[in-house]
């Protein structure tokens, strides 16, 4: 019997194809079994099937949902944006209005520029307008080319003012783009609407040349600034009206040159200033035409009562009787005999002591007439013009002594120096234009216009004043130009009226400002101006008058057709 030893015997798993068992290894027919033929074809595993149908089902799934997602979910919002990719819209630029003197001169009007998609504004290159027509504000892209500011907007001045009338409506238009942003079509969608134009009450020519004669006279003579203004006394109207220095409003529409647009901020003669509208002084003598028809109307002088002026007056203590308060004449002696007509042509200072706060057996109209007068004449009130920013000026009173001092007592001497036009006495050049046109034509306060076609707004001053106290007062402003103050403006081509004024400033009084005020024709009066010069040195030879003579004479020179127009009126 045999005896066989089992052993185990080791198997691996080989892959064999189905041919190589059988006899045809050697693939006698030449079958191309790249094709697959000869081949024996084996099911696929049932597991393989499962994970691989898995697999075809989850894409398909997250495909369908991907669809459903872009299509019926989000499906508006990226037509939308689609159709930005390629439809692209931008503003068709309004032109903006013409501004226009009373004359149909144009002083702002539109210009086109190279490539640009509006136009520019283009302004009259005749100075004393910077701050009249104001500026304007262009358009600006973004990085992109996109317009993140649509609109030509006024800044300041008439272009602010009006910028409803003058800015129009813009339109817009449509255009087609292909992916590298070449425009392929356009079309307006919404035409634009002009804007309105603007007829002004100003003079060019009035207004350039008054501007000029102030800037003279400020450089001449070291003031800091000046203003002034033309106003036709039957309607309110205004001629000119002038600021100086001014600022230049190409500069500051460009934007571009950064170095001046500081300059004019850091200037320390404030050239945004608007001083004609806005600006307040100190009035001096100025106001003594108003007491002296304030003091007619009450009574308590005619046109022959008579003060003696001899360099000023005293007013004993009544605590103690030794020390006298005195109150100065500004001329050395006096006048001597002075009445109404001399103390205004002459600016007698005792004559308005006495007559504002009394003197001796001479009656005054003590500070609340002189308070009451002073406000119906608009004086210190705001003018109600439809420009600008105005602020109301002051009128000594007590009660305002009592707001602003440390005792707060009204004493006789605080009426005596307002009676003369001092002691924190404030007007605009504005309102006293509009005062002295209303005591040139007999008590009609107006509104100031800077806009034909406004109506013109008017009020009687109350109470009703007589027609010969008028006169008298007229009267001695016209002495004024012939024997007075203002001899310096007394020319034979024209009549004028006038009472000038100066107002010592400044911590030491080391400062003076200078007025004139007026009308013209002296006898049958059509117009009143009005010019201040600001902050001049003490000791100096400058004055409003001055100015005032430079612009005559340049009217004279270079537009004597106005002359004409006013002595044809």
């Amino acid at each position: 019997m045999f005896k066989f030893l089992h052993k185990k015997r080791k198997y691996k798993d080989y892959s064999i194809n189905p041919d190589e068992i059988f006899m045809d290894t050697l693939n006698v027919s030449e079958l191309d079994q790249q094709q697959f033929e000869g081949v024996m074809e084996t099911p696929i595993a049932l597991r393989s099937m499962f994970i691989l149908t898995g697999i075809f089902a989850f894409v398909g799934i997250i495909f369908l949902g991907q669809l459903f997602s872009l299509q019926i979910i989000h499906g508006d919002e990226f037509l939308k944006k689609s159709e930005k990719n390629t439809l692209r819209s931008r503003p068709i630029f309004a032109e903006r209005g013409i501004i226009y003197d009373r004359n149909q001169t144009e002083l702002a009007w539109n210009e086109a520029r190279d490539e640009s998609d509006f136009l520019y504004r283009k302004y009259i290159s005749q100075s004393g307008f910077g701050h009249i027509l104001g500026y304007v504000n262009y358009p600006q892209k973004d990085n992109h080319g996109v317009y993140w500011r649509k609109e030509i907007s006024g800044q300041a001045g008439l272009e602010k003012k009006y910028n409803d009338i003058l800015s129009g409506t813009n339109g817009s238009q449509l255009y087609e783009v292909d992916a590298q942003g070449n425009i392929l079509s356009k079309n307006n969608i919404r035409e634009g609407k002009k804007g309105g134009n603007l007829v002004t009450t100003i003079d060019a020519q009035l207004q350039h040349l008054l501007f000029e004669a102030i800037k003279k006279q400020a450089k001449e003579h070291n003031f800091v600034a000046g203003s002034g203004g033309i106003m036709d006394i039957r309607n309110g109207e205004l001629l000119a009206l002038v600021s100086y220095p001014e600022y230049d409003p190409y500069t500051l529409a460009e934007g571009k040159d950064i170095e001046r647009i500081h300059s004019f901020f850091q200037a320390k003669n404030k050239p945004f200033l608007n001083r004609v509208v806005s600006g307040l002084y100190s009035p001096g003598s100025i106001v003594k035409p108003f007491l002296a028809l304030a003091a007619l109307h009450e009574g308590i002088i005619d046109e022959h009562t008579t003060i003696l002026s001899t360099g000023g007056i005293k007013v004993p203590n009544k605590y103690n009787p030794s020390k006298s308060s005195i109150f100065k004449d500004w001329k050395h002696g006096g006048h001597g005999i002075t009445d109404v007509k001399k103390a205004i042509a002459e600016s007698v200072n005792t004559f308005f002591y006495a007559i504002g706060g009394g003197y001796k057996n001479q009656k005054g109209l003590g500070i609340f007439k002189i308070d009451t007068y002073l406000k119906d004449f608009g004086i210190a009130q705001k003018t109600g013009i439809d420009f600008g920013r105005e602020f109301n000026g002051i009128i000594p009173s007590p009660e305002w002594k009592k707001k602003n001092y440390q005792d707060g007592i009204w004493r006789l001497g605080d009426t005596y120096i307002t009676s003369i036009g001092q002691f924190g006495f404030q007007v605009s050049p504005l309102q006293m234009l509009r005062s002295v046109a209303a005591l040139a034509n007999g008590g009609t306060l107006w509104k100031p216009l800077l806009v034909l076609g406004n109506a013109p707004i008017s009020e009687k001053i109350t109470p009703s004043i007589d027609g010969r106290d008028y006169e008298i007062v007229r009267e001695g402003m016209r002495k004024t130009v012939t024997s007075g103050t203002a001899r310096n403006i007394n020319v034979s081509f024209m009549d004028f009226a006038a009472k000038t004024g100066t107002a010592q400033v400044g911590a030491r009084n080391e400062f003076y400002n200078s007025w004139i005020l007026g009308f013209f024709p002296a006898h049958k009066p059509k117009y009143a101006f009005v010019i201040a010069m600001e902050k001049g040195e003490k000791g100096k030879s400058g004055s409003a008058s001055n100015a005032m003579r430079t612009f005559i004479d340049s009217i004279e020179q270079e537009y004597p057709e106005f002359w004409e127009s006013v002595k044809n009126d």
